[in-house]
């Protein structure tokens, strides 16, 4: 089991950009004007880079620098998050 899935914390932040996606949608469909939409859309950005930073460090303290990890064990948890990274940073 992953140490992220007892996180109620992430799951209750997913549902809120779940709710601000949808708002954003409603804005795309009921043409709302630019500023409106631009400002939905850079708060689900905002939102989804915040979860992605939160889960960038709970990976880094558990997979990374957690003591006792085996070097095996922190060069994998490295090489995750360095692929991670560079998908995000696209």
């Amino acid at each position: 089991m992953s140490h992220l899935s007892t996180d109620d914390a992430l799951v209750k932040r997913v549902r809120r950009i779940a709710g601000q996606v949808a708002a954003l949608e409603r804005a795309l469909a009921e043409h709302q004007d630019c500023a409106t939409t631009l400002h939905l859309a850079a708060a689900v950005r905002g939102a989804v880079n915040g979860l992605l930073d939160q889960i960038i460090e709970s990976h880094l303290r558990e997979h990374v620098a957690k003591p006792g990890l085996s070097d095996a064990e922190r060069a994998e948890g490295t090489e995750e998050l360095i692929a991670a990274i560079r998908r995000y940073a696209k």
